[in-house]
C-alpha cells in the first residue's frame, strides 16, 4: 500500500514562496505519475501540476505555469512542489497524488491521495 505524505504548508502573503514535499512510502512499481491537486473552500478539487516519477517530465496547469515547479528526489522517494509569487487565489488545501499517465486530465486515474496540507495566501 502505497503512502502519500505532505508537507510544508503554511500561512504566507502575496508574492512570498513555499516548498511543498511529499514522502512517498511503499512505492508500487505500477505507480508511473505523481503530482499536485489544490481545493479551495467551495470548489472542486483541481490538477496543479504532474512529473513521470522515472522520465521526469513535468506538466503545469495554466493558472500556475511559470509561478510553481515541481521536482523530484527518487533516491529521497520525495516529491516538491516549489511555488513562487504566491497570490490569494492559491489559497487551497494542496493534495499529494499518485496514479497513471493521464491523471492530470482524468482524475480518475488518481490511485493514491496523501491527506493534504493547507496552504494560505493573505494580500
Amino acid at each position: 500500500q502505497m503512502q502519500l505524505a505532505e508537507s510544508g504548508g503554511g500561512q504566507v502573503t502575496t508574492g512570498d514562496s513555499l516548498r511543498l514535499a511529499c514522502k512517498v512510502s511503499g512505492r508500487s512499481r505500477n505507480t508511473l505519475q505523481m503530482g499536485w491537486f489544490r481545493q479551495a473552500p467551495g470548489t472542486e478539487r483541481e490538477y496543479v501540476s504532474c512529473i513521470s516519477w522515472v522520465r521526469g517530465d513535468t506538466f503545469y496547469a495554466k493558472s500556475i505555469k511559470g509561478r510553481f515547479t515541481i521536482s523530484r528526489d527518487m533516491a529521497a522517494n520525495t516529491m516538491y512542489l516549489q511555488m513562487d509569487n504566491l497570490v490569494p487565489e492559491d489559497t487551497a488545501v494542496y493534495y499529494c497524488a499518485a496514479g497513471a499517465p493521464g491523471m492530470d486530465d482524468y482524475i480518475s486515474l488518481v490511485e493514491y491521495w496523501g491527506n493534504g496540507i493547507l496552504v494560505t495566501v493573505t494580500s
